[in-house]
């Protein structure tokens, strides 16, 4: 495992508070494990409330300078945080790896698509910018300013460890608050170097803490009076509570939750780039994350053609742990969230979905301790299925066969959900409906998953997402300021 300073030889994962690395007070914990090898990685110990107060106080006090900086001044550091991510990207990669267990590509991918945040948030002296008017009335000029508000907090899933964090923080500091990261007690490791990186790159201390914890801690953070916003990305119960709590405590909420994307096959498709799109769509990262699109809706012309084309890559998939550069789909976070998984399939055989792919039979040689599963397909999903409408999380997908493209986005839309779709077709008129039907935040043609770039919000709709303003992009601005009007007059001028 990539060595790590913070943990020490004792491997428990410590608060980064005011520039410095902190011991948690709390003696609730949970151990860290590696979940292709069941190797024991950290122990993680969980913040109490006294331990937020402090990083919250601390991080107040850092505001007080930094908001008054020059914004130029403020970019410098996201400038060099930037230079050193890549020059440690590999290594930050490879501990990836083994904290959340994906392959070493996609956490290569998840890495750029971070660092990318940092890219766009350099651009803060332009994005912050508002309007002004001059004589607005006789003799008056008027004028808007953005200023920040104060100690803003993340609490961040164990999917991503690396990229969503960056959804948040480079923007969060840019703009002149300062920021905590509370990360998955999951899988904690990728925060503790990513912090370690970030003492380097030349903040004031207190403007970037990082906190340790679980339940308890998060609501701590929630509750507290010096916490000015929360941003949440995890599941749609939790996503929920959170935007709940955060609103009844007066502050600023942006909640991610759960998805059920679709991915929509026309008969016009090439449909075998569309079946290699589908199976990397719904099992890449095992399926764990939430642009997975995990129901296939097929032009019932093409139907029998394309599942045969989707039922032979996937079982081409190689199986295996994530540093092996061959590896396709490596293993899901936890023996329990495996079982789940498993359980979400057995439930779908019940229900009466035919069983064109079976992963659960899966062994990886030399890692038998390890949470790994097949990819996994069924046939003939129905709409009341349960297979059809939860989130599964794993690398399991379904195919529906559909009239045409009317009742296919039909269908699409009827789900409580509406974070991503793709759909792939030859067809101007077919994308056209999609794009203006679809329900849905992130829409995509002809791509596998729709994953906007950081310059633009990533937007989730209905029990995807509560609140207003989405991570990335210009949304990010809004959040992290608000607008003061500024109305002048000389009357002898």
């Amino acid at each position: 495992m990539v060595e790590l300073e913070s943990i020490g030889q004792h491997k428990r994962v410590r608060n980064y508070v005011g520039g410095a690395w902190r011991d948690i007070s709390g003696d609730e914990e949970l151990t860290s494990v590696n979940p292709a090898t069941g190797e024991e990685l950290a122990t993680v110990p969980f913040s109490t409330a006294a331990d937020v107060d402090e990083v919250v106080q601390t991080g107040n006090e850092a505001f007080e300078s930094w908001s008054k900086r020059p914004v130029e001044e403020r970019i410098q550091p996201l400038f060099r945080l930037k230079t050193l991510l890549e020059e440690h990207q590999e290594e930050l990669a490879e501990l990836l790896v083994e904290d959340h267990g994906k392959t070493i590509a996609e956490a290569r991918g998840e890495l750029r698509r971070g660092i990318e945040n940092v890219e766009v948030a350099c651009g803060i002296p332009s994005m912050m910018q508002s309007g002004s008017l001059l004589n607005a009335a006789p003799n008056i000029d008027e004028s808007a300013v953005r200023k920040p508000l104060g100690v803003f907090t993340a609490i961040t899933p164990f999917n991503f460890p690396g990229m969503i964090p960056l959804w948040f923080l480079p923007y969060a500091v840019a703009t002149g608050n300062s920021f905590i990261l509370k990360p998955s007690e999951q899988n904690p490791l990728v925060a503790q170097r990513l912090f370690e990186i970030i003492s380097e790159a030349g903040f004031p201390d207190g403007v970037l803490q990082l906190v340790n914890g679980g339940p308890d801690t998060v609501n701590a953070l929630i509750d507290h009076d010096g916490v000015e916003g929360v941003s949440f990305v995890g599941s749609t119960p939790i996503a929920k509570l959170v935007y709940e709590r955060a609103a009844k405590n007066g502050k600023r909420a942006q909640a991610q939750g759960g998805a059920k994307n679709h991915i929509i096959v026309t008969e016009t498709a090439d449909l075998e780039f569309a079946a290699e799109k589908t199976v990397s769509s719904a099992t890449a990262c095992g399926g764990e994350r939430c642009l997975a699109n995990d129901i296939v809706l097929v032009e019932e012309s093409v139907y029998d053609e394309f599942s045969d084309l989707v039922v032979e890559e996937a079982a081409n998939q190689v199986v295996g742990y994530g540093l092996d550069e061959q590896t396709d789909i490596g293993a899901l976070i936890s023996p329990e969230h495996e079982q789940t998984v498993r359980n979400y399939i057995q439930t779908g055989i019940e229900e009466g979905a035919e069983l064109l792919l079976d992963g659960r039979d899966v062994t990886v040689d030399g890692y038998e301790d390890g949470n790994f599963l097949g990819p996994t397909v069924f046939g003939n999903v129905t709409a009341d299925m349960v297979i059809s409408q939860e989130e599964i999380f794993g690398p399991v997908f379904g195919l529906a066969s559909v009239a045409d493209i009317d009742a296919a986005i039909s269908r699409m839309n009827e789900s409580q959900f509406g974070n991503a779709a793709s759909l792939f077709t030859g067809s101007g008129a077919d994308a056209r409906k999609f794009r203006h039907e679809g329900e849905i935040g992130n829409l995509g043609v002809n791509v596998g998953t729709s994953a906007p770039m950081a310059f633009f919000h990533f937007g989730g709709w209905k029990d995807s997402f509560f609140g207003d303003l989405h991570a990335q992009g210009e949304d990010m601005i809004h959040f992290y300021t608000d607008k003061a009007i500024y109305i002048e007059r000389w009357p002898d001028a």
